[in-house]
């Protein structure tokens, strides 16, 4: 992995939430009470994820997104600025309250449930109120936590600037041509492929979109075609013990050593390396590595 001397600058378009992680001795079944025996909360959402990482990693970030005007609101923005992103696309609503999600977690397994509240209130307006600064990036980042309009508007717009566009599909929803054809990368999880694709096989989609679809699994491997073969990188951590916002490093890895103009090979190392050093503590971005720990 090699950087360059150029700060890459990176639009994040998406969600921020707090999450809410409760730890129990198991993840409860249907009609099931469980006892837990922590709770601790942690900054999330996908986009919010997305943008610290890339920003921890050197790059100049400017993330759009929309919080609710309330407490856990301002937080997100504080912590974003101490963070060094740059929050004056970030949009306060009083209709909603700032997204949350609630997690309970249990030997490395998770059942989530996500309230999009304000995410869901950010709109091709907002996106559009930063057209300036599609001029100037390098890289438009995307996840599916936000209206599909706004992940289709901005493809679009950062395609008219002819910009690269990174795209985590998740939560898996069905993604139109118009995505597929004009995104540059896809980080996809490989149980959802079914629902991004409309489609389960594995080889066909990979060949067929060959180094632009990523399939990750919750190993940290991950897998894609290069044009001739297979391949599959795998990054183990002692201490890969918490699965959250492991995607989402991942992502923001990638796309760092790619605006760095590195290999895929290189990327998908890199985003690997950057996934498992996020997963050995607790939350979405506690863990999520800094340009100092690569750079000596």
């Amino acid at each position: 992995m090699n950087f360059s001397s150029e700060q890459p600058k990176i639009i994040v378009v998406g969600s921020s939430s707090i999450d809410l992680v409760l730890e129990t001795e198991k993840v409860p079944c249907q009609n099931e009470t469980v006892i837990a025996h922590n709770s601790e909360s942690y900054f999330g959402g996908k986009g919010a994820n997305q943008a610290v990482g890339a920003a921890r990693l050197g790059a100049s970030v400017y993330f759009i997104g929309c919080v609710g005007m309330d407490p856990l609101g301002q937080q997100i923005m504080r912590n974003m600025v101490n963070e060094n992103v740059n929050v004056g696309f970030v949009y306060e609503t009083d209709q909603e309250a700032t997204g949350t999600a609630y997690v309970t977690t249990s030997d490395g397994n998770a059942a989530i449930v996500v309230v999009p509240a304000a995410n869901n209130f950010l709109s091709i307006e907002h996106v559009e109120a930063a057209d300036k600064y599609f001029h100037t990036t390098d890289l438009v980042l995307l996840q599916l936590e936000v209206s599909m309009k706004v992940v289709e508007y901005t493809v679009r717009k950062a395609k008219k600037y002819g910009k690269k566009i990174g795209l985590y599909a998740s939560p898996a929803q069905r993604l139109s041509n118009e995505i597929l054809d004009n995104v540059d990368f896809i980080v996809v999880k490989s149980n959802e492929l079914h629902i991004v694709f409309g489609e389960d096989q594995r080889e066909d989609i990979l060949k067929k979109y060959f180094n632009k679809v990523f399939v990750r699994d919750d190993i940290n491997s991950t897998v894609y075609f290069d044009g001739t073969e297979m391949k599959y990188c795998r990054k183990d951590n002692d201490k890969n013990n918490y699965k959250m916002g492991m995607g989402d490093a991942f992502t923001a890895g990638f796309s760092i050593a790619l605006c760095h103009g590195n290999s895929i090979e290189e990327c998908v190392k890199f985003g690997n390396e950057v996934s498992a050093r996020v997963s050995s503590k607790k939350g979405s971005q506690t863990g999520l590595p800094r340009v100092s720990d690569f750079i000596s």
